[in-house]
C-alpha cells in the first residue's frame, strides 16, 4: 500500500479567519461581561499596587506570550513543512503551552470568579491546552488542514486575548494605563 502524500493546501480562508476572529471577539466580550457580573476581574488597582506591579506569574506570562506573538505570525506566514517551520513551530507551541499554564497563576486568590483568581478569559488558556494536542495529532495522522486550523485558531485567539488584556480592570491595562 502506497503512503499518501500530505496535502499542504488547507487551513482557513481569509474570510473564515476574519469571521473566526470576530466570533472570538464576541465571545471575549461575553466572557468579560460574565466575569464582571460574577465576581469581577482577577485583579484591581489595589491588588496591582500591593503586588508592586509585576509578580512572578505575570513576568513569566509576559516572557512567554510576547515572543509568541511575532514568532507565531512568522511561522504561519513563511513556507510550510521544512525543517525551519518545524523547529520554529515547536518553539511557538512550547511558548503557547507555557503561557497557558502560567496564566492560571496570574491573579490573586479571593478575586475573580468565586474567589478562584480566575476569570472567563482563562477559557483561552484551556483552548490552547486542547488545541496543541489536537494540532499535533492532526499532523501525525496526515491531516495538514486540521493542523493548520488548530494552529491558526490558536494564533487568532492569542491576538484577540492580547488585545483585550489592555482593557480597564485587566492586569496589563492597569499596569500600562494606570
Amino acid at each position: 500500500m502506497a503512503k499518501q502524500k500530505p496535502n499542504y493546501a488547507g487551513g482557513y480562508s481569509v474570510q473564515t479567519m476574519i469571521l473566526l476572529g470576530g466570533a472570538i471577539i464576541l465571545m471575549t466580550f461575553a466572557a468579560m461581561a460574565l466575569t464582571r457580573m460574577t465576581g469581577g476581574f482577577v485583579a484591581d488597582e489595589n491588588t496591582i499596587a500591593e503586588q508592586g506591579g509585576l509578580n512572578l506569574p505575570i513576568i513569566l506570562h509576559l516572557a512567554t506570550v510576547i515572543p509568541a506573538v511575532p514568532l507565531g505570525g512568522y511561522v504561519m506566514w513563511r513556507k510550510k513543512g521544512d525543517a525551519i517551520h518545524k523547529l520554529l513551530g515547536k518553539i511557538w507551541v512550547m511558548l503557547m503551552v507555557a503561557t497557558a499554564i502560567v496564566s492560571f497563576w496570574v491573579g490573586e486568590p479571593g478575586t475573580g470568579l468565586g474567589g478562584t483568581g480566575l476569570s472567563f478569559i482563562h477559557l483561552f488558556s484551556v483552548l490552547v491546552l486542547v488545541s496543541v494536542p489536537l494540532g499535533i495529532w492532526s499532523l501525525r495522522v496526515g491531516d495538514i488542514a486540521g493542523h493548520q486550523k488548530a494552529m491558526q485558531g490558536m494564533y487568532i485567539g492569542l491576538i484577540v486575548a492580547g488585545l483585550f488584556s489592555f482593557m480597564p480592570g485587566r492586569n496589563l491595562g492597569i499596569l500600562v494605563f494606570g
